[in-house]
């Protein structure tokens, strides 16, 4: 027996934590009982799980590292009529994105339909690292690169520690190589403009195990090799190991 939300996202239905949205909007029936208390445990060898009327199985698990380049937002679909970084993947199975990128943000983007792995790299408390490459207005001083590392108070609160770098300054501008574990909205954006240099352009380079290949285009996705599943698969075991 497993909890519902977990066979949901084992299906594809959606990330755990949007199927317990599901659940508690009364839109799961499972043998033709509405069910709405997230503690429900399933057998989905036996269970007839439906979700919005329709029948839920298992699907096969797929994992997909998209370049994002700009001007797609990260959500399966937009109520503004925007493209979503879906439209560029031609996949069968249904798959949504791990995190999210800002609109004008380019970069690692991961795709599954495998919720236990979306939960370990989304949940705030699991702590995975990202990595961004930010151009930024002027050149930071020691200061504020001590400042960024230290933590910055933003309206939201104060940021973690992160690791900053300068790896390049020409022109009034610098190339900064941010690592950040947390996921708030807009962070490294907010951040560098805390400290007086706005973000002109941003780029998510690598995120947990996974790192962007050089030579996949902006627009271009591939599945992950079999160790990078392997890494994921394991971090999501750990993750429930320790819960």
């Amino acid at each position: 027996m497993e909890r519902l939300q977990k066979v949901m996202a084992k299906a594809g239905v959606a990330s755990r934590r949007k199927s317990e949205e599901l659940i508690t909007a009364g839109r799961v029936k499972v043998n033709g009982k509405v069910v709405t208390e997230l503690g429900s445990k399933v057998d989905p060898s036996q269970d007839q799980i439906e979700v919005d009327g329709k029948r839920i199985q298992e699907e096969n698990l797929v994992y997909i590292l998209l370049n994002k380049p700009q001007g797609y937002v990260t959500t399966a679909d937009d109520p503004h009529g925007r493209r979503t970084v879906l439209d560029l993947i031609k996949v069968k199975q249904r798959v949504y994105p791990v995190g999210r990128l800002d609109y004008d943000t380019e970069g690692l983007l991961l795709l599954t339909n495998d919720g236990d792995v979306t939960y370990a790299l989304t949940h705030p408390s699991h702590q995975i690292t990202k990595k961004y490459i930010a151009t930024v207005e002027g050149v930071p001083n020691q200061g504020n690169l001590k400042a960024l590392e230290r933590g910055i108070k933003l309206a939201d609160g104060w940021t973690a520690p992160a690791k900053v770098e300068v790896v390049v300054d020409f022109n009034d501008k610098a190339i900064l190589s941010l690592e950040i574990h947390e996921g708030r909205k807009h962070q490294v954006k907010r951040m560098c403009k805390a400290v007086g240099h706005p973000v002109q352009e941003l780029k998510r380079i690598k995120m947990g195990p996974l790192e962007l290949d050089d030579d996949l285009k902006l627009g271009e996705y591939r599945y992950l090799r079999k160790n990078e599943v392997k890494q994921l698969r394991d971090i999501a075991q750990k993750v429930k190991g320790n819960e």
